[in-house]
């Protein structure tokens, strides 16, 4: 009876260890990606949008919402944009409803929103999720295999990927877009020489399905 008991107690804890490491995505493998440019993504619009398509540009990936508090953030994101897109600077705003449901809308919502309040012209990526089950492949990467790991912290997070396709820098929400330690890392990245262009290999690109200052 006891040994009963024991082996019972056993596959009960094995079970409870197991769902444990589930829940933490623990036992979620790693990409295997070098670069954030491995991803493809959603585009506002439901078309693939590769970030392959950006090397030996400066990209700026940031997870937006439409009623947080940093939402007015979108007005100096596309300020900066504005001011720096002739000199090789992309912004990509991810929508994500992943803090407290502050993106409930719509792609097709959001993309009003964005130009009807902010002017946006920068693109604008359909709804991702960065955190927790379910995470896009191209966040598992940002926050777990890339020089600047640690969980998404709120919206507006922002990963700073330079010409090389390598992420050079993470900001968190509390850093507005004029910030001058944020400028100045833009224009470091935007000053870096374009990398001559890889022998060329064949290799997957990954989807990312359905960049610290933490905040």
């Amino acid at each position: 009876m006891t040994r009963t008991l024991l082996i019972v107690g056993i596959i009960a804890l094995g079970a409870v260890l197991l769902v444990t490491c589930r829940a933490s995505g623990a036992d979620v493998p790693p990409t295997g990606a070098k670069s954030p440019l491995e991803f493809t993504i959603k585009a506002n619009d439901g078309t693939d949008h590769a970030l392959a398509q950006y090397r030996g540009k400066v990209l700026l990936l940031v997870n937006t919402a439409s009623k947080c508090g940093f939402t007015k953030q979108y007005a100096g994101l596309q300020q900066l944009y504005t001011a720096k897109q002739a000199q090789g600077l992309v912004i990509l705003g991810i929508p994500s409803n992943d803090f407290l449901s502050q993106e409930p809308g719509t792609d097709g919502d959001i993309k009003e929103f964005c130009q009807r309040n902010f002017g946006v012209t920068f693109p604008l990526m359909a709804k991702l999720t960065v955190k927790g089950e379910g995470q896009a492949p191209l966040y598992r990467y940002l926050t777990a295999e890339s020089p600047f790991p640690g969980k998404v912290s709120w919206n507006f997070n922002k990963f700073l990927i330079g010409r090389d396709g390598q992420v050079v820098g993470r900001f968190g929400s509390t850093t507005a877009p004029d910030a001058a330690e944020f400028q100045a890392a833009i224009d470091a990245a935007l000053a870096a020489q374009v990398p001559a262009p890889a022998a060329s290999t064949t290799g997957d690109v990954k989807s990312s399905g359905t960049t610290e200052t933490k905040h």
